[in-house]
């Protein structure tokens, strides 16, 4: 049996994975991407850190950014809770490859919002959607681990944060096809993601897959790029409107698993 849209439904259905936003695309064939309510306004939680971190290489590329290896101090007014420790502290000098995997592996809040200085948040947005190819992109609030959410003067009040699953699929084809810059550093983060609890659940051994995760108390997400132990290539990205807890991140699995047996 091939897989088609009409099978991810149920899929997704029988997962318990319902209202969803997802798309799933074989790199390897000449197929358009299979796709259920792709532009789905979901936020984006963490998943927000992955173009914000292409758009960072692709000013680094162009000069903006003077290298891998140049360092910015960490401050006060970046700190917020994170899932795990953050190794960032205030007046820590971190190098731009640290913030960047930090965001991406380890979804570091710290790391991230330091990025946010370094581009600025409306660098960032004009980079996403005039070079990157993503136009429902939007970088607009700093995160925050916790409530009560930190001060960030640079917000307009009102603006979210927006990476639709369109955008996320567009994202991940091009890091995979090394169509944007700095592609293998991309490919090297989202490969050393250190929270494996959602699609990666229904994988085979032999299987890789690099990929972020976005959780927040209203939304859980997992996306990227799968590679079989067949030797063929996918993107997956599901955006839920469930909120983040791990019988939730279990019906990723779930998902995954059947998914997994049809390709």
């Amino acid at each position: 049996m091939r897989l088609d849209t009409e099978l991810l439904a149920e899929a997704a259905v029988e997962a318990r994975l319902a209202p969803v936003s997802l798309a799933f695309l074989p790199l390897d064939l000449a197929a358009a991407p299979m796709t259920i309510d792709p532009d789905r306004l979901l936020y984006p939680a963490s998943m927000i850190k992955v173009p914000l971190v292409a758009a960072a290489l692709t000013d680094l590329a162009s000069g903006h950014l003077a290298s891998l290896e140049s360092t910015v101090e960490v401050t006060a007014e970046n700190m917020t809770a994170n899932d795990a420790a953050s190794p960032l502290v205030p007046g820590y000098r971190a190098t731009l490859h640290e913030l960047m995997h930090l965001a991406i592996s380890r979804s570091d809040n710290v790391a991230t919002n330091v990025l946010f200085d370094l581009v600025g948040r409306q660098r960032a947005t004009q980079i996403a959607q005039e070079r990157l190819g993503l136009p429902a992109t939007v970088f607009a609030r700093k995160l925050s681990g916790s409530e009560p959410l930190i001060e960030d003067p640079g917000w307009d009040g009102t603006t979210r944060n927006s990476h639709t699953v369109t955008d996320a699929l567009h994202l991940f084809r091009t890091i995979a096809d090394d169509a944007v810059e700095h592609a293998a550093i991309l490919r090297e983060m989202l490969a050393d993601a250190q929270w494996n609890d959602k699609l990666s659940r229904g994988l085979r051994d032999g299987d890789r897959f690099l990929h972020k995760t976005g959780d927040t108390e209203e939304v859980t997400h997992d996306g990227g790029i799968l590679y079989t132990q067949e030797g063929r290539r996918y993107v997956v990205v599901v955006y839920t409107q469930l909120p983040s807890t791990d019988e939730h991140s279990a019906r990723f699995g779930t998902f995954m698993q059947t998914v997994r047996e049809l390709l």
